[in-house]
């Protein structure tokens, strides 16, 4: 079984008995069933398991269910003798997305306090966003991600003590040994072909098959496809070919998106594709970062909304999109092959799962940089610049951003494929696999 961090989260969600309901959401594939299935099972004397998305698509038991009466009602049909009270007996309700109704009821079964209930969704962003009355103060909702860079290696039995020794190194600004610096190194390429998706780690770490790897993955970026698509006929077929154009934007210097260039029409702005873009990132199969020319802190209030960048949430989709089975354009550090997509995509999907919101920063003057992010500790924005390439060092947009004091950022970060760990004009050179150390967490300290 694969450890994951967010099964701290639920595990201690159900045992604080908050009265509050809790929502997992996250794109199809990232686990969210068998991580809930799990703890349910370990927790609870009873555990009840409703899909309504089969339902949907099935008996249509819960469709015209309005009260909770109805509900439970329903319930009893299917958990018979397995429903006992709040205290032995979890009703988990999958892709509770498929009844938009069931949302709002989620309120009244909290008040009610007759079972314990924990729900799931790959949709729940678009959902909560159209439902009429989100019952606020009864749930809470937490984003699940793939696997990040931590949770891959102790899936790839790097333990916990190694993982610490690194995290030191990277807060005491110190260079590691060689050999600890390849390992890692060669995981990470690991981790750019295999991506975080359970069943493909799971397949990565138990044959190494490249051809079941990526058979696995073509699959789920099939299903992440019709995902987008099947919940908004009118939108569908724009919908589909904006997610189809992310790969090829990423191959670009520039990675942000071209509106006229999605459907090759020129008089098509970005507002063109508004409700779209808003679909794949509420969705959770794509990963926003938007544009920042006046970068105070909090980013926030400078984040324009007409520049964009997109990600696809598993670089292990990517790589298989763009390389296929020839995973040496990876592992080799071919010459010929440009790994910045592979890069960017793995940096925005580890911040993204550290709940990082994501910016870069785009000027005419200055340049671009790559990525931005809220410093909480010191209250500023911190630059971020990412090279796959032997010259980590040549970012002129990178020195003008340092260099313009209205800015008032002394401080960036460079990330590379380079050992060595240094700090020359105010930036620090770290090995790329350290971004899994960034965290969106200001330090504990108790308020006087």
């Amino acid at each position: 079984m694969l450890k994951r961090k967010i099964s701290h989260t639920i595990e201690n969600f159900l045992k604080a008995n908050s009265g509050k309901i809790l929502l997992v959401n996250g794109a199809r594939q990232v686990g969210k069933t068998f991580i809930i299935r799990y703890i349910g099972t370990k927790l609870y004397k009873n555990f009840v398991e409703i899909n309504m998305l089969t339902d949907c698509n099935g008996n249509r038991n819960f469709a015209d269910v309005k009260t909770t009466d109805d509900f439970y009602m329903q319930l009893a049909l299917l958990g018979g003798e397995r429903l006992g009270n709040a205290e032995d007996t979890l009703v988990f309700i999958d892709e509770i997305q498929a009844y938009p109704h069931l949302l709002t009821m989620l309120k009244f079964l909290s008040q009610e306090n007759k079972f314990t209930y924990i729900a799931s969704g790959s949709l729940l962003g678009v959902s909560l966003s159209t439902t009429p009355s989100i019952p606020i103060g009864s749930i809470q909702v937490i984003q699940m991600y793939p696997l990040d860079m931590e949770e891959f290696l102790w899936a790839n039995n790097v333990n916990e003590e190694a993982i610490e020794n690194l995290k030191i190194s990277f807060l005491n600004k110190e260079t590691v040994n060689e050999a600890t610096h390849n390992h890692i190194m060669r995981l990470l390429k690991y981790y750019l072909i295999s991506g975080g998706l359970p069943e493909a780690v799971n397949v990565f770490v138990e044959t190494k098959n490249i051809v079941r790897l990526r058979n696995v993955q073509t699959e789920i970026h099939k299903y992440y496809r019709l995902d987008a698509s099947q919940y908004d006929t009118e939108h569908k077929l724009k919908i589909e070919r904006v997610y189809d154009y992310i790969p090829s934007a990423l191959e670009h210097t520039k990675k942000r998106i071209i509106a006229k260039n999605i459907e090759n029409e020129g008089k098509k702005t970005f507002a063109s594709y508004q409700d779209e873009f808003d679909y794949l990132i509420s969705s959770g199969i794509a990963l926003e970062v938007k544009a920042v020319s006046n970068p105070k802190f909090p980013l926030l209030e400078s984040a324009k909304k007409n520049l964009l960048k997109l990600y696809l949430n598993d670089v292990g989709i990517l790589s298989n999109i763009l390389y296929g089975k020839n995973f040496n354009a990876i592992l080799k550090d071919m010459a010929s092959i440009n790994l910045g997509a592979m890069y960017e995509s793995f940096v925005a999907q580890e911040l993204s799962a550290h709940e990082f919101n994501l910016h870069y920063f785009d000027n005419k003057k200055v340049g671009e940089v790559d990525f931005l992010i809220n410093d909480f500790n010191n209250l500023k924005v911190l630059p971020l610049e990412i090279k796959s390439g032997r010259d980590y060092y040549v970012h002129s947009a990178l020195n003008k951003f340092l260099n313009t004091p209205d800015y008032s950022v002394s401080r960036a970060i460079v990330f590379s494929n380079e050992r060595n760990v240094f700090i020359k004009n105010g930036i620090e050179y770290y090995p790329i696999y350290n971004v899994m150390f960034l965290n969106n967490d200001a330090e504990e300290e108790i308020i006087p």
